[in-house]
């Protein structure tokens, strides 16, 4: 029997995290390294990937490719994919994390450009990532894809509505992957609530706080709570868990 060391250890492994150069992709990234994996750090803007990149290699000693990609864009997809490929030859883990939300009025004022990027980030992309790549993880070693969505997909509002409806996809999305290439592919799904990140920073922070009393645990999510799941789900530690979903919400959803 390995031990609990063992079990978590990612050395030799190669990992994918797209919007990784910030918030919770950032911290998941660095954790993978922490754990020995070489990293991919892709996201829409390279520079920042770049910066990225240099501080997850300066904290870990770990190797991290900075990538520039548009999830939302196919053929930045299979680029995104060939590069990592062409340098490293494998992938072990992907992490499809790279979310949008934009603000609107009200559901009247949705448009068809808005509510197309929303499902292309948050849906298409990890569609197009998660085929491309599972289908080789499955012809090599296996591996593990963790998709990142939202508690809000579980219990949808009218204020980010079409987040919510391509998170509940990215849901679908994930069950059907447990099964396509099992049991050498697993697929995993993590539920963050509301968390500190960009896609938060125009709520202020009277809302923050209001968000944060209705939680059992008084505060609203950090990018590094997400890291200890996705770890596990990455590692040998979860090689029997397929088709999970896992709320890291602090409990807020828990009457589900």
């Amino acid at each position: 029997m390995k031990t609990p060391e063992a079990l978590f250890d990612l050395t030799g492994k190669v990992a994918l995290v797209t919007g990784g150069s910030r918030g919770i992709g950032r911290a998941v990234a660095e954790g993978f390294a922490t754990a020995g994996a070489d990293v991919v750090v892709a996201s829409r803007k390279l520079d920042n990937c770049e910066a990225a990149a240099r501080e997850i290699e300066a904290a870990t000693g770990r190797r991290a490719l900075p990538v520039g990609c548009h999830v939302g864009r196919w053929q930045d997809c299979d680029d995104l994919v060939d590069a990592v490929y062409q340098e490293f030859g494998r992938c072990d883990v992907l992490v499809n994390n790279a979310g949008m939300s934009p603000a609107y009025d009200d559901l009247t004022t949705v448009s068809e450009d808005l509510y197309d990027k929303v499902h292309a980030v948050n849906a298409r992309g990890p569609f197009r990532l998660s085929v491309l790549i599972g289908s080789r993880m499955a012809q090599g070693d296996g591996g593990s894809i963790v998709n990142v969505s939202t508690v809000g997909s579980l219990r949808p509002t009218a204020d980010d509505l079409p987040y919510a409806m391509a998170k509940a996809a990215l849901n679908a999305l994930t069950l059907g992957l447990a099964g396509a290439w099992a049991p050498k592919v697993r697929a995993n799904l993590v539920l963050p609530s509301a968390s500190d990140t960009d896609l938060t920073k125009a709520w202020g922070p009277e809302t923050k706080a209001r968000i944060a009393e209705m939680n059992p645990m008084k505060r609203i999510g950090r990018p590094e709570d997400m890291v200890g799941v996705c770890v596990f789900l990455a590692s040998d530690a979860a090689s029997y868990v397929n088709g999970a979903q896992i709320p890291v919400d602090g409990g807020l959803y828990r009457t589900l």
